[in-house]
């Protein structure tokens, strides 16, 4: 196993790019093309995708290590399941949901867990910031703002040009 890690560095071939670590946890650019690619992040039109996406999985994982601090009350796994079925719901068909995962490196297991802990931070914020929708959005904008300044974010992308 280490013999075909070490030739794929030698021949020069990226296995994947780190672009973020937050909280001692690593986003690769992997991470970004599977929250693309299976429709959990979305970029809105901007002019580099990868950047829009890489920012949401950086605030997430701040997000998610408050969470975590906090210990909101798990969600229940037909909770879980119901969004598994929405994801899956994108897809106009299992066979072409299932070459998504691949193509992600994801597996139904992982797919699972991601959005457990979505449904873990919807019940946190749901908690700590219950306002209307204008404020709320106001609120938690104004909150991660704060996670990003003192987190332990390293920011290592850089757009090609």
């Amino acid at each position: 196993m280490l013999l075909i890690m070490l030739s794929a560095r030698a021949s020069g071939e990226t296995i994947d790019r780190v672009l973020a670590v937050v909280a001692g946890q690593l986003i690769t650019l992997s991470d970004v093309t599977a929250a693309r690619d299976l429709g959990l992040e979305r970029a809105d039109g901007a002019p580099d995708p990868i950047r829009a996406i890489l920012s949401k999985l950086i605030d997430r994982g701040l997000i998610l290590a408050e969470v975590d601090r906090y210990a909101p009350p798990e969600p229940a796994a037909a909770a879980v399941s119901e969004r598994v079925e929405q994801v899956r719901a994108r897809f106009p068909s299992p066979a072409a949901f299932d070459a998504a995962l691949a193509r992600s490196g994801v597996d139904q297991r992982h797919l699972r867990e991601t959005l457990r802990q979505e449904l873990r931070i919807l019940a946190y914020l749901d908690q700590r910031f219950p306002a209307a929708d204008d404020r709320r959005r106001s609120l938690i904008e104004e909150w991660v703002s704060g996670l990003r300044r003192r987190g332990d974010v390293a920011d290592l992308y850089l757009a090609s040009r």
